[in-house]
């Protein structure tokens, strides 16, 4: 395969890479942006399905009341402001003005009401908020008011949130579908228009330039400030073969992907005209996800064992550059803000053999283990294959079911038990903003059937994360912090694998490519 990749990329697949990618005229061409993205583009409601390509859609199309700076500071995107009474309860938010809908009807209040209603259901930062929220109000047409039954100082955090299931703001009649189903219709007041009729499910997404759209006057930063748009046309194409696609880089058929695959990152650092920098510099962490309602991942003491056996270098090797990766022994990001990583268990023999206890003590007698894994995301498919060989050393009975990330993301919602079409293990990975901390973290989460897939239920953990969000001052806040990361390591929602950085690698002519934990389709020109 590595052999056939770098071939491709030296220009000995053309043809294969011109099939992918069908040529446009030069002047199209020049005014359009072709994207890859880190996955193929299917269930598009980035509500209901909060994986990145669903956010990358999202940013195109939609917009947010409020977006974070790459501080992760909240700063106003179509609000112009806000008031907070002086005890705390009551929430005044100013939209901007001229804010429209593509299909040309104004952004009311009650629009960005019944959006943050509906995304409180799906979102676990909004399920908190939701919580505190006594009434959800739209006194007129410019101003949302957010009455709630106790201070939440956090508010503009959630609204902001970065990452998977952002805030996004549509018309209150899409808002009113119910959260457990998609919209259909893709109208937002984003920077892009979507082009329904040039959808083509798991291959490609078009949009037009919104020509109504009025950016804010600051610089873009991250998920804030002025998304100017200089294209008049973007496409996300998806092109499952990495050889391919960095072929299509190469001969400028595309004109950036969102990370390449690591053994062709320096081969595209010596490419004429294409560069490549640090997707997110704050990384991804890798994890392990058990489904905690059927055995044998239901008993912590297995949960325990194979968080203990596994071998982090062995995961973070097939995934990234040497140099861009470090392990980390902890249920939050490494390196943030008051994250604790625990001592870390060799995993040599005696780890192995420790499982392999587990595993007799919990009852395990060779029933049939189902991982579901992506065969087309590379960041998540080679952890996947990793997982599936520990668990043949261990002496587990795996059954290794690869599809598009489209097919597994569609398995990963099934409760139903592994025989019956449901599923005990799932690599993956979150970019380190998108769980920062216990607010905004979906996979730390222990609230059982409203839980991330895997459906984790531990109430020390829940404790933790209500006591970090109601703190009183930094101090009770450091206090509940420490004592949910202790709890989650006991409980094992999921295993960390690694914390890695990806590369993401585009045109030289391309300047203006925003670094964070999503790629945002604005503030690029060519040349």
């Amino acid at each position: 395969m590595r052999r056939r990749q770098v071939l491709q990329l030296a220009g000995l697949a053309p043809a294969m890479a011109g099939l992918t990618v069908p040529a446009l005229a030069q002047g199209a061409r020049a005014r359009t942006l072709r994207f890859m993205p880190q996955a193929a583009p299917a269930v598009l409601d980035p509500i209901f399905n909060p994986t990145t390509i669903a956010t990358t859609h999202g940013y195109c199309v939609f917009d947010t009341l409020y977006g974070c700076d790459s501080a992760f500071r909240p700063r106003p995107q179509m609000a112009e402001g806000h008031e907070v009474s002086a005890d705390g309860l009551a929430w005044t938010i100013r939209l901007r003005p001229g804010l429209r809908f593509h299909d040309g009807e104004p952004v009311r209040a009650r629009d960005c009401i019944a959006s943050l209603q509906r995304w409180a259901v799906r979102d676990g930062f909004g399920q908190v908020l939701a919580r505190a929220v006594a009434e959800w109000a739209a006194p007129d047409d410019s101003t949302l008011l957010i009455r709630l039954h106790r201070p939440f100082p956090a508010l503009l955090d959630a609204l902001a949130k970065p990452g998977a299931s952002p805030a996004f703001i549509m018309p209150a009649r899409l808002a009113a579908t119910p959260p457990d189903r998609p919209i259909t219709e893709m109208v937002g007041s984003g920077p892009w228009r979507f082009l329904a009729e040039e959808f083509s499910q798991g291959t490609r997404a078009a949009y037009a330039r919104n020509e109504a759209y009025t950016p804010r006057g600051e610089p873009a930063e991250a998920a804030s400030g002025g998304k100017h748009v200089h294209f008049d046309r973007l496409e996300l194409i998806w092109i499952p073969d990495g050889g391919t696609a960095a072929a299509a880089l190469r001969t400028g058929e595309i004109d950036w992907i969102e990370y390449p695959l690591p053994d062709l990152v320096p081969l595209l650092d010596r490419a004429p005209g294409v560069t490549t920098q640090i997707y997110d510099p704050n990384g991804f962490l890798g994890f392990l996800r058990f489904n905690h309602l059927h055995p044998p991942f239901n008993d912590v003491r297995v949960r325990r064992a194979i968080r203990d056996a596994l071998a982090q270098p062995d995961y973070m090797a097939a995934v990234a550059l040497p140099g861009d990766w470090r392990e980390c022994h902890a249920v939050f990001p490494c390196g943030l803000p008051q994250v604790k990583e625990f001592p870390a268990t060799p995993p040599d023999a005696a780890a192995l053999d420790s499982a392999r206890a587990a595993l007799r003590e919990a009852g395990y007698r060779g029933e049939r283990v189902v991982l579901i894994n992506p065969s087309d995301f590379p960041a998540v498919t080679q952890q996947g294959r990793v997982t599936a060989d520990l668990m043949r050393r261990l002496g587990v009975n795996i059954d290794l079911v690869e599809s598009d990330w489209a097919g597994t993301i569609a398995r990963r919602s099934s409760r139903a038990a592994p025989e019956a079409g449901g599923w005990n293990l799932h690599n993956t990975n979150f970019p380190a903003a998108a769980i920062a901390n216990p607010a905004v973290s979906p996979i730390i989460r222990g609230h059982g059937d409203r839980a991330w897939f895997g459906w984790p239920t531990d109430a020390a953990s829940e404790a933790a994360v209500e006591g970090w969000i109601g703190a009183a001052d930094a101090g009770a806040q450091a206090t509940a912090m420490a004592a949910l990361q202790e709890a989650a390591w006991e409980s094992v929602p999921f295993a960390p694998t690694g914390l890695f950085r990806l590369r993401t690698a585009f045109r030289r002519e391309l300047t203006g490519v925003l670094q964070g934990p999503n790629p945002f389709p604005w503030n690029l020109r060519r040349g």
